[in-house]
């Protein structure tokens, strides 16, 4: 069985797969799975697929995309071949991923109060004063434990020759990680014998981490604080994930209109009166989260939240603010933030970027713009890029002149070959290219990460785009323990 897949298996050239080597050749970490997934036949794999579908669907395991016409709400499609990494692999991420965290946290600490970086001019000031993320209203805020980053998505991608490059930090609101905990119950129901047989490391204790994270953070000296998770509501985009981290964490979802501050403390609604609310854990972004501060247009958040927030009477998760370290301008400072704080070398690269606020990188830009992707420096769910390669004539002229009107609003980046790995389509095994959203968690105790992420899969055909917005859709990531 698994033979005939080699045999018709298409390696894109110049593109590292996860899988395959060359020819019928396969990397030694997945032998194990190849041994045991050869035992089943194409029929089998073909009920499976089926199977996935309908738990999926069943399960509401779904995600919005704002600006589909085919509706708005669809089911994350799934792919039954988990991409498998090696320990090794994996320490290696650790270790990277945890040392860039750590630099950015301090980062946020210092911008949010001496400034030392801007005035050592590591970092330009006035990259830092033009991003709509940086907050004055944080500077000198007491954050408890200096813990400015509870939890960060980071993105990974692999170029041609293996080697792991950090794409983005997502400090905000990262979302995905309900995806990351399905797929792996998915997986659990279709193989139930491979998952131990292959030695894979669990994921499963990422609600628990969090939570004990989240409880440790309350500014009361109480042994039960009450934690909330506070969602824009059932029409954002990551609403599922919303409900499914609330009901594994065993705390109340919450939208802003449950919440009221009182003498700056925050209080939750209930039946028998007001509960006092010790740590949000928030998925509204900085610009709603309180209408007496910032948008006084939203509904979503909670009047008076920041005044409750700096009294040090309640914890927000992440840290308001944090989006000016995730700005994609700002990203071409980590390695520096790095050397900087920890006087330590990065373990994971950047990907080359440049910035087009400066007039020669520009230049250089738009004379090699069919070889860049080019993005907006606060943009997210793969909207709004300009993918070079791909772009007509009359599209890349309107690109350049979006940019021209405000070229700080962009950064571009070389195009990378993202690795490919074997998805299970139309019953044959086909390369599509991926990335890898690992999960940190930050708490009093350190940095921890689950051994897996969310692996994304650009389903199109030649596509270099893993958005679920944009048509992607995820696969299993399975960690070996040796």
């Amino acid at each position: 069985m698994i033979k005939d897949f080699i045999k018709n298996y298409f390696n894109h050239p110049k593109t590292y797969d996860e899988m395959f080597l060359n020819g019928d050749n396969y990397r030694n970490h997945y032998a194990n799975f190849i041994s045991n997934f050869s035992k089943e036949s194409l029929e089998n794999l073909n009920k499976k697929e089926e199977l996935a579908k309908t738990l999926f669907m069943s399960q509401g395991i779904t995600f919005t995309v704002y600006d589909s016409g085919e509706g708005i709400e669809k089911i994350f499609p799934f792919d039954i071949i988990p991409r498998i990494i090696t320990s090794t692999e994996w320490s290696f991420i650790e270790k990277g991923i945890k040392q860039r965290l750590k630099a950015l946290n301090l980062f946020l600490k210092d911008i949010y109060s001496n400034q030392f970086i801007l005035k050592d001019q590591i970092v330009p000031i006035n990259v830092i004063y033009s991003c709509p993320h940086f907050l004055r209203e944080m500077h000198n805020v007491n954050v408890l434990h200096d813990i400015y980053i509870h939890i960060a998505g980071i993105d990974l991608i692999r170029d041609h020759d293996g080697t792991f490059y950090v794409l983005e930090d997502n400090l905000r609101t990262p979302s995905g990680v309900s995806y990351m905990l399905e797929n792996r119950e998915i997986t659990k129901r279709l193989f139930p014998d491979l998952i131990p047989q292959c030695g894979v490391r669990s994921v499963t204790e990422y609600p628990a981490i969090l939570y004990k994270n989240l409880m440790s953070l309350s500014p009361r000296a109480v042994s039960n604080p009450t934690i909330v998770l506070l969602s824009p509501g059932m029409y954002n985009s990551a609403y599922y994930e919303h409900t499914t981290l609330a009901r594994l964490m065993g705390v109340e979802l919450v939208e802003g209109r449950d919440l009221v501050v009182k003498d700056h403390k925050v209080f939750m609604k209930t039946t028998t009166g007001l509960q006092q609310v010790d740590v949000i854990y928030r998925r509204v972004d900085d610009d709603y989260l309180d209408p007496l501060v910032f948008n006084p247009n939203s509904v979503l958040g909670v009047a008076g939240l920041m005044g409750a927030y700096r009294k040090g009477n309640v914890a927000i998760i992440n840290a308001v603010g944090n989006g000016v370290a995730d700005d994609k301008a700002v990203y071409t400072y980590v390695p520096d933030m790095i050397r900087y704080y920890l006087n330590e070398e990065p373990i994971l690269k950047n990907v080359p970027t440049y910035q087009l606020s400066n007039k020669d990188e520009l230049d250089y830009v738009f004379a090699n713009i069919n070889t860049m992707v080019i993005k907006k420096t606060n943009g997210s769910g793969g909207y709004g890029m300009l993918m070079g390669h791909a772009a007509g004539e009359q599209e890349t002229e309107a690109y350049k002149i979006e940019i021209l009107k405000d070229p700080r609003n962009f950064i571009a980046q070389p195009t990378i070959s993202l690795s490919s790995a074997p998805c299970f389509i139309n019953g044959k095994l086909a390369p599509r290219r991926i990335d890898l959203r690992p999960f940190a968690l930050n708490g009093p105790d350190g940095i921890s990460i689950v051994p897996g992420g969310l692996t994304r899969v650009a389903l199109k055909e030649g596509s270099l785009v893993v958005n679920s917005s944009q048509g992607g859709g995820s696969k299993d990531t399975w960690v070996l323990t040796s």
